[in-house]
């Protein structure tokens, strides 16, 4: 009997888990929708909602690394500071890995289409729930160009 109880403890938990799993990575994916809807309707501010406005955020690009939200809102307005600058964004081939129950790393493409280019790169994120969200802690992008 102890082993059934063992048993059955282990597969609910499984499926716990697994339940919760899903439902973090959802969560997760409409973080960057609600970035990508920000961004292609020419708001900085709702893109960058996505991200902790904690001082030690850190975004690496280009070979160079900026440290919290305010300095980070401040580098998006200075490197697109009008709509056409901005273009339309989209993320692809998305990977959401979750590493604990609170922290997961997000591995993807993005693009920015515009009138007169199109450039790409790639992007790591470290998402952390906090306060019953999940925001973006880390972020290193690069361009494929």
């Amino acid at each position: 009997m102890k082993t059934f109880v063992l048993i059955i403890s282990l597969f609910v938990g499984n499926a716990v888990n697994a339940q919760s799993s899903e439902q973090s990575k959802q969560q997760i994916r409409h973080v960057m929708d609600r970035q990508i809807a920000g961004w292609n309707s020419g708001n900085i501010e709702s893109f960058m909602s996505g991200y902790a406005q904690f001082d030690s955020l850190r975004f690496a690009s280009g070979g160079t690394v900026t440290y919290g939200w305010k300095e980070m809102l401040q580098r998006y307005k200075k490197s697109y500071p009008t709509n056409d600058k901005m273009g339309i964004l989209t993320f692809s081939e998305i990977s959401i890995d979750l590493i604990s129950f609170d922290a997961a790393v997000v591995f993807g493409t993005w693009r920015l289409k515009r009138s007169n280019d199109s450039p790409w790169g790639l992007f790591t994120l470290l998402f952390r729930h906090n306060n019953g969200e999940w925001r973006i802690v880390h972020d290193h992008t690069s361009s494929g160009n």
